[in-house]
């Protein structure tokens, strides 16, 4: 590497850091939240760790846990959390299109570390992509992202067994918190969306005392899914 390229990836990486740093303070509260909450719906400090190591996904961990405490069978939990992360293929595909020019390594490894979140920032930082080495940038939003979810999951587990029950157990709004925050913004662009968020809320309620939560979960979302196609379309016609 030449001596003048250094510092331009010291750039990058110091942008990236600054950019990703409203996504850590952010993830850690959340991330120690689950960790606390898989604690308790018993998972040992290794499984709830192992979880944020290879699923990197808020929404369907703290879902799985929930699930795993509740004692649901491991294809109800697959499926439910396969169904909550289809997202991700479309934020990739987007994401994708955004750095086409960058190599093929780059996109594989850029893509792992997607979420919602990293995924808003950096789509907002478009002009990064035709810098030099601004993969760079990117990288280092994802990394910073995932490791501070990563230690706060690990920080939760291990406040699990300190704190008391009563105040872990007030910590699952954390979720319901997590929920509205990423509904509400919807909601608020498009209002059928509140109607697809309430059919998908009273299939579940209705049907899983029949087929059980977690299948009661796969079912509302589905449904939901379903019901968004007519009626999101029908709004943009």
């Amino acid at each position: 590497m030449d001596l003048k390229e250094k510092p331009l990836i010291k750039i990058q990486i110091r942008d990236g850091l600054i950019a990703g740093l409203p996504i850590v303070v952010g993830y850690l509260p959340i991330a120690i939240a689950y960790g606390v909450l898989a604690k308790q719906a018993g998972l040992s400090l290794l499984e709830l760790t192992g979880m944020s190591l290879f699923v990197f996904a808020g929404a369907a961990q703290f879902m799985g846990a929930g699930m795993i405490g509740l004692g649901v069978s491991a294809a109800e939990i697959i499926i439910a959390t396969f169904v909550l992360n289809f997202r991700h293929f479309v934020m990739s595909l987007s994401f994708i299109n955004q750095i086409r020019q960058y190599a093929m390594k780059w996109k594989f490894l850029l893509t792992l570390g997607l979420t919602d979140e990293t995924f808003s920032v950096s789509s907002i930082y478009k002009k990064q992509v035709d810098q030099a080495y601004g993969y760079y940038f990117y990288g280092t939003i994802m990394l910073t992202s995932y490791l501070s979810w990563v230690f706060g999951s690990f920080l939760g587990g291990v406040l699990g067994d300190v704190i008391p029950e009563t105040l872990s157990q007030s910590m699952g709004v954390a979720l319901y918190a997590m929920f509205i925050g990423l509904l509400i913004p919807s909601v608020r662009k498009y209002k059928c969306i509140a109607m697809i968020s309430i059919a998908a809320m009273l299939v579940n309620y209705l049907v899983s005392p029949y087929i059980g939560q977690g299948w009661g979960i796969v079912a509302g979302t589905i449904i939901g899914a379903c019901i968004g196609i007519f009626v999101l379309e029908e709004e943009k016609v």
